[in-house]
């Protein structure tokens, strides 16, 4: 790690705190990052990867922490951008002990960081955290799994993208590559078939999750991994891991629109970014479209009502549509545009709160 300056690093893309954390009775050893909290708490989810090495960790927290922040920035709502990284095999380190360790490191936050569900963890882990603090979200009885909304804040957004590239938005005129099926994958390949898609194809490297949507959905095309890219569709939804869209898989497209659910799905913004806009491909930026989770999760700080939920999910579709409208006037990569707008409403809040009112 001597080649990696952290402080240049903090200050380039202004990360506020990079806190380590180790309990030894339970073996939790991890990382949080709170990159920026101008329009309220930092919100971001826990994640465990058996990382291979503390830096490999720390630049996913990093890179996850900011991607949290333009997320919440760019779908409207009064929070900042967190992440936390536990790091080892999740089916190996997880107890009632070890949650509860972590609770207690998000407490001693003092509220400038709330957690929730995310890689590896779930809304039970979420509840052992919750008997040490108060600052965690996605709790059993309230918004529970947040996967099923974020797959409704993608399909909201692939139906922007049809519409910009193609003046319609009709589900059914159109065919889908899904790359991951485990959570939100899987509920938007049921959402694509509800609204009558003409052919869903997928890929999955989990054998339990390729057999599931054989069973429930014989009709949705199973293909090898390394042969989702080059699928002759119209959407290509990443719904992975981050990187999936890199100097390889970029050039085996065939879709001339992009939306997925999977963060930091451009191996490189800048480079990447510019690699599918010169293909003249629509990409939907992941942190617009994937906001469902987080939108759904933060109306427990408000009082939970899945309706009020499920509206302002809804509106990613508008959101993206002014996005991508934005790039294309500027002759910017939409993910330029989306950072653009996101940049500009925390300038703004940042701006109406120089003066200190009272309430």
């Amino acid at each position: 790690m001597s080649e990696f300056k952290m402080f240049d690093h903090m200050q380039q893309y202004q990360y506020e705190q990079v806190i380590y954390f180790y309990d030894k009775p339970t073996g939790l050893k991890g990382i949080t990052v709170i990159h920026n909290t101008v329009l309220g708490p930092a919100l971001g989810g826990t994640r465990i990867w058996n990382y291979k090495s503390e830096e490999e960790a720390l630049v996913d927290c990093l890179r996850l922490a900011r991607g949290m922040t333009y997320k919440s920035a760019a779908a409207g709502l009064n929070l900042g951008g967190g992440k936390t990284v536990l790091i080892g095999d999740a089916s190996k380190v997880k107890s009632e002990a070890y949650f509860r360790a972590l609770g207690r490191f998000v407490q001693s936050l003092n509220g400038r960081y709330i957690t929730a569900e995310d890689v590896n963890t779930s809304t039970k882990d979420m509840g052992y955290i919750a008997m040490e603090t108060d600052h965690v979200v996605g709790l059993e009885g309230k918004s529970g799994n947040p996967s099923p909304v974020t797959a409704l804040g993608i399909f909201n957004g692939i139906k922007a993208g049809l519409m910009f590239k193609f003046g319609d938005a009709d589900i059914a005129q159109h065919t889908f590559a899904v790359q991951g099926a485990g959570q939100t994958g899987y509920y938007l390949i049921g959402y694509l078939l509800e609204a009558g898609a003409k052919k869903v194809y997928f890929t999955e490297i989990n054998p339990k999750h390729i057999d599931r949507m054989k069973k429930e959905h014989p009709e949705v095309v199973f293909v090898k991994p390394d042969e989702i890219f080059s699928q002759d569709v119209d959407v290509f939804c990443p719904c992975a891991l981050g990187g999936a869209l890199n100097d390889s898989s970029i050039p085996q497209l065939k879709a001339p629109v992009i939306c997925g659910s999977a963060n930091n799905v451009l191996l490189d913004e800048v480079v990447h970014g510019n690699m599918i806009k010169d293909r003249g491909i629509v990409y939907c930026p992941d942190f617009v479209t994937n906001a469902g989770g987080i939108i759904n999760v933060s109306h427990e700080m408000k009082g939970y009502k899945r309706e009020n939920a499920i509206a302002d999910t809804t509106r990613i579709y508008d959101r993206l549509l002014e996005i991508l409208t934005l790039a294309k006037e500027k002759d910017i990569t939409s993910q330029e545009a989306a950072k653009l707008y996101a940049e500009q409403r925390i300038q703004t809040m940042r701006d109406i709160r120089s003066n200190y009112i009272p309430r």
